[in-house]
């Protein structure tokens, strides 16, 4: 039977079409909310302000953002709730790109939503959408209708009414979790000046890397420089993939309480961050190739940042929740992001290593000092009085130097290099044998710190005691090579 020529077909159902919208995915309301706050930034908004309240004790929450942005005119007003009416669609210089994240993320949270806008010289413009006026047939409302303003010349704002989809019984909580959320999402605008607030207090930027976090007077610090990766996009240029790796601390925080390191973010936030033109968008185990997550790797963190013009390679969703890395993309990065993770993996166990290793020296160090009593007095800053106190520990220094030492406020502080050949062939052995082979460690501790007390007491310069380290350390360092 054929089809009658000129019919039409209604594609969308309304109602049920709303209904479907509901449950598009958004997998929390910081996800949801992004979208908007994407939609002020992409405004040049200097300010977003985001409020949660209730109208009374058993209300539904309400939910608005509201930013000092360029504004919208009308014709991006009355389009702004319609699933692809955004003016930018299909643009790859920023967030947006298929006008469905304001309307997909409110209708995902809310059952009534509002946007407004105004500029300098014209009046305060609204459009609404209400889900259950919609849901019984009812046309959606989408006829500007007149708003209230902001305080700020120009600007957008966007009201969640009859929030619906919220896990948060208590609305502190919930503010709690978008601080968390949103301060990581957009640290990297947080960190250039825009200012966030949720219910008037200023949201911080949240670094996984932990680069601008100081615990007990020390932060993570870059494993190395950032790497770059030019990558081909679908239209046949190309575009730079950044890729920056950070490690943590573990000589200064491995002794922190398990509270401690939820808090500060060591515990629970390992693995890879993702970030779309600045934004966070997915973050775990990507790109990593067959290394498999093992608990060091809380210890090093990585960061990959793109454009929107390799979305096709990182395989973005519609919501911008996730990626799906193409074949092409993974054969480019990760042969060798597998072997960094793994180069870094051994690393923190090095480090783990050292860490025991400070620890099994004390006896050594308590020996040390209790001898020093019997030993002829070095003046410190003018001061000839006290035994000396000894403290021996180990890291990845520079240079050729078997160890670094500092005499400071009496006490004789060594540091050795397990960079160094040395470390390797005196320690490793040590650390195989365990208990039986603390004797030899301990003549072999001692040896080190009376060396280390003896270039402590001559009379140079501190430039000349590093060189005579240097000296001695490179000399030892060819000799146990030839060895």
């Amino acid at each position: 039977m054929g089809r009658k020529q000129g019919s039409t077909v209604d594609l969308l159902v309304p109602a049920n079409f709303i209904r479907a919208i509901r449950e598009s995915g958004y997998v929390s309301l910081s996800t949801a909310l992004a979208e908007l706050v994407d939609n002020s930034i992409q405004a040049n908004a200097a300010v977003i302000d985001i409020a949660i309240g209730r109208s009374g004790p058993d209300a539904l929450p309400w939910i608005s953002v509201e930013d000092d942005g360029r504004g919208m005119s009308d014709e991006e007003l009355i389009t702004c709730l319609r699933f692809g009416g955004s003016s930018r669609f299909d643009s790859r210089s920023s967030f947006g790109r298929f006008g469905m994240g304001l309307p997909a993320a409110s209708l995902s949270q809310a059952r009534h939503i509002e946007v407004a806008t105004w500029r300098p010289g014209t009046p305060a413009r609204a459009v609404h959408l209400d889900v259950d006026a919609v849901a019984q047939g009812e046309e959606a409302s989408l006829s500007a209708v007149d708003g209230h303003g902001g305080v700020a010349p120009s600007g957008c704002r966007v009201t969640w009414n009859e929030c619906d989809r919220i896990e948060y019984r208590r609305l502190a909580w919930l503010e709690r979790a978008l601080h968390r959320d949103l301060g990581r999402m957009f640290r990297k605008f947080l960190d250039r000046g825009t200012t966030m607030r949720i219910n008037g207090h200023e949201v911080d930027p949240v670094d996984p890397l932990l680069l601008n976090t100081t615990v007990s007077g020390h932060s993570a610090r870059l494993a190395f420089d950032p790497l770059r990766y030019e990558i081909s996009t679908a239209t046949g240029e190309t575009s730079c993939v950044t890729v920056t790796f950070a490690m943590l601390p573990v000589a200064r925080w491995h002794h922190l309480d398990n509270a401690t390191k939820r808090r500060v973010g060591v515990v629970g936030h390992g693995g890879v961050s993702i970030l779309r033109a600045g934004r966070e968008i997915a973050s775990g185990w990507y790109l990593m190739g067959g290394k498999r997550k093992e608990n060091y790797d809380d210890w090093w963190r990585c960061e990959i940042e793109f454009d929107p013009a390799l979305d096709e390679d990182f395989g973005i969703t519609i919501n911008k929740q996730g990626v799906r890395p193409s074949a092409a993309l993974r054969e480019a990065l990760e042969p060798e992001l597998e072997s960094i993770a793994r180069i870094l993996n051994a690393r923190v166990r090095q480090a783990f290593e050292e860490v025991k290793f400070e620890a099994a020296v004390q006896g050594s160090c308590r020996i040390a000092g209790a001898a020093d009593a019997d030993l002829p007095v070095i003046r410190t800053a003018g001061r000839a009085t006290g035994a000396l106190s000894y403290r021996l520990g180990a890291d990845q220094l520079t240079g050729e130097s078997m160890f670094e030492l500092t005499l400071k406020q009496r006490r004789i502080d060594v540091t050795l290099n397990t960079d160094h050949p040395a470390f390797s062939a005196l320690y490793r052995p040590l650390q195989e044998l365990g208990e039986s082979g603390t004797p030899v460690r301990t003549a072999l501790e001692l040896m080190l710190l009376s060396f280390a007390r003896s270039i402590a007491s001559m009379d140079v310069t501190t430039r000349e005691r590093q060189e005579l380290l240097q000296t001695w350390g490179a000399t030892y360092g060819r000799m146990l090579a030839k060895s």
